[in-house]
């Protein structure tokens, strides 16, 4: 993986600020470290809704700043949630961008050399059915290498603790332990 024009080589990580997201900036950060490069944290974000309530008129500027804000601000928890003070042991770019996360991440990572780290996430079928997959998109759109990072064990615990929860079924934390 050779430098880009810039000179610097770019690691690009999507960040949602959900566990997964948080599990492939970690792995992006690594993988940064290892290839002597730049780390990019980018964030997409939509106006609720989408763009259609705003296809008659372009959206009110204070809003779209507002949104734009709350985006920032998303990213920023996000990074402090992954590396606290410390910070990665890169330089990161923190990049908020206004879009679908698919294409605004392939639009981002750019350069043949360049590398995209996306969680991978746990699909089932009903959430495939609701909620286009970013990585599948940026797997079939990407014009660099692409590493979906899978969901870490964790996150599998987690999820099973709050179905219990849901359910309010009775937990037994000996079974977090193992």
């Amino acid at each position: 993986m050779g430098a880009g024009p810039g000179g610097q080589r770019r690691i690009v990580a999507g960040v949602s600020g959900s566990l997964g997201s948080l599990t492939a900036l970690h792995r992006a950060a690594a993988e940064a470290r290892l290839r002597d490069a730049e780390l990019w944290a980018v964030l997409a974000w939509e106006p609720p809704g989408g763009d259609i309530p705003h296809r008659s008129g372009p959206c009110p500027p204070q809003l779209a700043a507002t949104w734009r804000r709350m985006a920032s601000e998303r990213l920023q928890e996000a990074a402090d949630a992954a590396f606290g003070s410390v910070g990665p042991g890169v330089p990161l770019r923190g990049l908020v961008v206004r879009g679908k996360p698919g294409k605004a991440l392939t639009e981002t990572a750019d350069r043949a050399d360049d590398l995209l780290v996306i969680g991978a996430g746990a699909r089932g079928l009903l959430r495939r059915a609701l909620w286009p997959s970013v990585s599948r998109y940026c797997v079939a759109h990407a014009h660099c290498q692409v590493l979906a990072v899978p969901p870490s064990p964790l996150h599998h615990a987690l999820d099973a603790v709050h179905r219990r929860n849901v359910w309010k079924l009775p937990l037994d934390t000996r079974e977090l332990a193992s």
